[in-house]
C-alpha cells in the first residue's frame, strides 16, 4: 500500500511539474530580428546629492580609503565589471543650479555652494569636470552632461562644451590645458534642461519648447566631435508635454527624455519601506513596475506623430523604485536599502525597455551609488554591491544585440484581488549567432516551469547559466553580510531538441546563453 502511495505521489509530481511547463510556454524566433538593443539603455545616473558623489565615488587623493587619484579604488573596479555605457551627470535637479566654472580649477581655489536642492549641504566643489570626465573614461563609460537651462544661459553652455570638445587654440581650450587637460574629452552627450516642468524651471511645454530651441542653438560640433541633443521630457502619463516639444522642436532634438519611479507605497508622501516589507509592498512594487510598459507606448504614439521614421529616441533617464528614506538618514539625501523585489524591479524595467528599443536607445537608473536604486553602497571603507547590481552583470549580454520577436503564453501571479504576469523575459541575439535569455520568475512563493521552444535556428547546446534568488522577497546585501544575494550557477535546464524548459525558483532572476 506505502508503494502505490508513494507511486502516486511521484506521478502526481511529474503532472503538476508538466502542467506548469505547459502553462508557461514561450516561443522565439531566432530568424526574426527586430530592433538593436543598445548597450546605452543600461546606463547610470550620478548626481551631487547625499553620498552619491563624496563618499561613494570620490573621496580625495589623501583619504584613508583605498583610491586611486581620489576616485574608490573598489568602486572603480566594480563598475569596470558592469561595462557600464553611460553616465549622466551632474543631475538632476542640482544640475539647474550648476555653474560649471565653479568645479574647475585647483580644488582649494574652488568656490563653496549651498546644495539647496538636496540636504542643503556645503558643495565644496572638489568634484567637478575633470573629475567626472577623467572618471569616465577610467571606467570606459561615455560623459552625459545635463545642462544648466534653469538658471544657467545659452553663453554658460556653449563655453562649457567649447572647454570640454574644442581641440584647438583658443581662451577656453588653453584653459582647459592650464588645468591639466590637454586633449578634450569628446563628450557626445548633452541634456538640455532636467525637469524643466519642474524643479528645473516649472516651465509651460510651450515656453520650454522656445527655450530649448534657442539653446539647442549653441550646441556647437567641435573638432569633428558631433553632439546628441536631448531634450527635458516629462514623466508617467504626462503626454501633453511630449507631443507639444516634439511638435515644435524635434527637429532639433536626437532624444528626449521619460522619468519613472516606482513608487510601492500608496503615496508621493508614504513611498513605502525599503527593508523588512510584505508580500504587499513586494507586489505592488512589481505591479507598478510594469506600468512603464504602457508610459512608454503613450509616449512612443506621440512621438510617432512628429516623427514617424522613429529618428529622435526616447531616453529615460532616470528611474528606478523610490522608496521612503532610512531612518535615521538626511531624508534630503535619499538613502534606501537595495532588496531583491527592487532587483526584479530592475529586471522587469530593463525588459520593457528592450521590448521598445526600436525608439528607446539610453537610459540611466537612478542612482549609481548610495542613492535610490544604487547598484553600490558604501560606508566608510566598505563597499557592497547590491541584488540590483547582479541583474545590470545578468544583463550584459544583451549589449548592442538584436531583439527577437517572441510569442508568450504566461501564467499569473495573484495577490489578493490583483493579478500580473509571472514571467518576465528577454531574448535577444549576439552578432555570433548566439542566443541570450534572461528570464524572471515575479511569484514570491512557487518556483515556474518555462517551456522555450526555438524557431528558425538549431540548438547545439546550452553554454552557460546563473541566478540570482534568495530565501527572503526582501533579502538585502549589507555591510556586515555583503553576499547574502549574489550571482549563483543555474542547472536546473532540460535541452531537448530545440525546446528548453527552465525551472525557475520563486522571486528569482535567470540568465542562460545558447549556440
Amino acid at each position: 500500500m506505502k508503494k502505490i502511495y508513494f507511486m502516486t505521489f511521484l506521478l502526481s509530481l511529474v503532472m503538476i511539474t508538466a502542467s506548469l511547463a505547459q502553462d508557461n510556454k514561450i516561443i522565439i524566433n531566432a530568424d526574426q530580428e527586430l530592433s538593436t538593443i543598445s548597450r546605452h539603455i543600461y546606463g547610470h545616473f550620478a548626481e551631487h546629492l547625499g553620498d552619491g558623489i563624496y563618499g561613494g565615488i570620490w573621496v580625495g587623493e589623501n583619504s584613508t580609503i583605498p583610491n586611486t587619484n581620489g576616485f574608490r579604488t573598489d568602486v572603480l573596479e566594480a563598475l569596470k565589471h558592469l561595462e557600464v555605457p553611460n553616465i549622466r551627470w551632474p543631475g538632476g535637479c542640482f544640475a539647474d543650479e550648476y555653474n560649471w566654472m565653479d568645479g574647475i580649477g585647483p580644488q582649494s581655489e574652488r568656490p563653496k555652494r549651498l546644495n539647496t536642492h538636496w540636504g542643503m549641504v556645503l558643495e565644496d566643489n572638489s568634484f567637478g569636470t575633470h573629475e567626472f570626465l577623467n572618471f569616465t573614461e577610467m571606467i570606459g563609460a561615455e560623459p552625459v552632461i545635463a545642462m544648466n537651462v534653469g538658471s544657467g544661459t545659452p553663453r554658460e553652455m556653449q563655453q562649457w562644451i567649447e572647454y570640454v570638445n574644442f581641440d584647438g587654440d583658443s581662451e577656453l581650450a588653453n584653459l582647459r590645458r592650464e588645468n591639466g587637460r590637454q586633449e578634450p574629452w569628446g563628450v557626445k552627450y548633452i541634456g538640455i534642461g532636467n525637469e524643466s516642468w519642474g524643479c528645473g524651471g516649472n516651465m509651460s511645454p510651450e515656453y520650454y519648447s522656445a527655450l530649448y530651441r534657442r539653446f539647442a542653438t549653441y550646441v556647437r560640433n567641435y573638432s569633428g566631435n558631433s553632439i546628441y541633443r536631448i531634450a527635458s521630457g516629462f514623466s508617467d502619463a504626462r503626454y501633453a508635454w511630449t507631443e507639444t516639444v516634439m511638435e515644435h522642436a524635434a527637429n532639433m532634438m536626437d532624444g528626449i527624455s521619460l522619468h519613472y519611479y516606482t513608487i510601492a507605497g500608496e503615496s508621493w508622501n508614504h513611498k513605502g519601506t525599503s527593508i523588512d516589507f510584505g508580500e504587499d509592498l513586494y507586489f505592488s512594487g512589481l505591479r507598478k513596475a510594469l506600468w512603464l510598459d504602457e508610459y512608454i507606448k503613450g509616449h512612443i504614439t506621440r512621438m510617432d506623430k512628429f516623427d514617424p521614421r522613429k529618428r529622435v529616441a526616447l531616453v529615460v533617464d532616470e528611474w528606478g523604485i523610490w522608496t521612503d528614506p532610512l531612518l535615521g538618514t538626511n531624508p534630503g539625501f535619499l538613502q534606501q536599502q537595495n532588496s531583491l523585489r527592487d532587483a526584479l524591479i530592475a529586471a522587469i524595467s530593463l525588459d520593457i525597455m528592450n521590448k521598445h528599443s526600436d525608439r528607446v536607445r539610453m537610459a540611466n537608473i537612478a542612482q549609481m551609488v548610495n542613492v535610490l536604486q544604487a547598484v553600490i553602497l558604501t560606508e566608510g571603507d566598505k563597499m557592497v554591491k547590491t541584488p540590483t547590481y547582479h541583474v545590470f552583470d545578468l544583463y550584459r549580454v544583451h549589449f548592442d544585440t538584436k531583439l527577437l520577436q517572441s510569442h508568450t503564453e504566461i501564467t499569473n501571479y495573484k495577490y489578493g484581488d490583483e493579478e500580473i504576469p509571472a514571467i518576465s523575459i528577454t531574448a535577444s541575439k549576439s552578432e555570433s549567432g548566439r542566443l541570450n535569455l534572461t528570464v524572471s520568475n515575479l511569484d514570491p512563493h512557487n518556483s515556474r516551469a518555462v517551456e522555450i521552444e526555438i524557431r528558425g535556428q538549431n540548438v547545439a547546446r546550452v553554454r552557460s547559466g546563473k541566478l540570482l534568488t534568495a530565501n527572503e522577497m526582501d533579502a538585502v546585501n549589507t555591510f556586515d553580510n555583503p553576499d547574502h544575494v549574489v550571482l549563483m550557477d543555474f542547472y536546473d535546464q532540460e535541452l531537448n531538441g530545440n525546446t528548453l524548459t527552465l525551472t525557475l525558483p520563486s522571486k528569482s532572476v535567470v540568465m542562460v546563453t545558447i549556440q
